[in-house]
């Protein structure tokens, strides 16, 4: 299973918990089996982070893989203005 890393920020609605192990394939059902998971976690996975997969960030990516032994951070995205 992916290893799943949750910034300070999300960790909140986790209960505290900041490392979780996803089986996901790729990026959205990551996204969805957090949500079920954790339901407090799911309005705010749908926008304002990117998923950096093996220290390679992807924005909007839904079906960029991840594989089983993937480290998986979300990260909040950077806007520039």
């Amino acid at each position: 299973m992916a290893r799943v890393h949750l910034t300070g920020t999300l960790k909140q609605f986790t209960g505290g918990v900041s490392q979780i192990d996803v089986d996901a394939k790729n990026v959205r059902q990551l996204l969805r089996v957090l949500g079920e998971r954790y339901p407090a976690l799911a309005p705010h996975l749908v926008e304002g982070y990117a998923i950096a997969i093996d220290g390679e960030i992807f924005q909007d990516a839904w079906f960029a893989p991840i594989r089983p032994d993937s480290e998986v951070h979300l990260v909040p995205s950077i806007r520039g203005g």
